[in-house]
């Protein structure tokens, strides 16, 4: 009988002990301290100017369950846009528990962002461009490379300065800037206009006709950055999220690998 007492006695004290950690009950449902100073906790470093009271905050997660309940209640996720929607969660969930392994393992020196920066510096160009996107019709396509073709071979070729021609002909919201388009990294531009811009080596340099993305462009090299001008985290924070990107594409690629996937690309050129 005495260990029947004992163990009803710690039973007891585990329950008390259990139920001294509910702040709130909604519906049936608690909301404990520990969950409480959890949320509290994240939130505030939200805050610069003026920080939630603890029960503002407890009012917020007992809103909260009411919802979560309620949406239950109606079935809220059977949606199909909801569904939607929680699929994008579970998506974004997946690659950050999946990566966090891969990305906590980089580490970039200086010395490390030094050496990308050589290879990739910050340029600042001018352009000459005549907008036509990619897949876009062939009348549409052959219009804009003759209208870039005669800019070059007439305009450039007049002896006018490259601004004075970019002003005049050019498309975008560059044009007025004589071309201008200030100092980018290799993140902010298509790939060929800043290959193409880079291979000029020499400021002042223009190129033939180059393709992009969005259209034809005639680049001038205006400038490049050297890397005593630049800000070392700037650097880092572009190599980070390269190495984000790869990290990405190598999950997303073992994943390919064990699936069956099949694609009609004739539709959706």
């Amino acid at each position: 009988m005495k260990k029947i007492s004992m163990l009803s006695a710690l039973l007891l004290i585990s329950l008390s002990a259990s139920a001294a950690t509910e702040l709130a009950k909604v519906n049936g449902t608690p909301i404990t301290l520990e969950e409480f100073n959890k949320k509290y906790q994240a939130l505030l470093p939200l805050y610069q100017t003026k920080t939630p009271t603890k029960q503002v905050v407890l009012e917020d997660l007992i809103k909260r369950e009411l919802g979560i309940q309620e949406a239950k209640r109606l079935k809220i996720e059977n949606d199909p846009e909801v569904q939607d929607e929680l699929n994008s969660v579970l998506y974004q969930a997946l690659l950050r528990k999946q990566l966090a392994k891969d990305l906590d393992k980089v580490q970039i020196t200086d010395t490390d962002a030094k050496a990308w920066y050589n290879k990739y510096p910050e340029i600042r160009t001018s352009h000459i461009f005549i907008a036509v996107p990619l897949g876009a019709p062939k009348e549409d396509e052959a219009a804009a490379l003759k209208r870039i073709k005669e800019i070059k071979d007439r305009e450039l070729s007049s002896g006018r300065s490259f601004a004075e021609v970019a002003q005049k002909f050019s498309e975008g919201i560059a044009a007025p800037m004589g071309g201008d388009i200030d100092y980018q990294t290799k993140a902010q531009l298509d790939s060929n206009y800043y290959d193409s811009a880079l291979a000029l080596k020499t400021p002042g340099k223009v190129s033939g006709i180059v393709r992009s993305a969005f259209g034809y462009h005639i680049i001038k090299l205006t400038a490049i950055r050297p890397w005593n001008e630049v800000e070392p985290a700037v650097i880092k924070q572009v190599m980070f999220g390269e190495r984000k990107q790869d990290a990405f594409e190598r999950y997303m690629k073992g994943l390919r690998a064990k699936a069956q996937v099949q694609v009609k690309n004739d539709l959706v050129r």
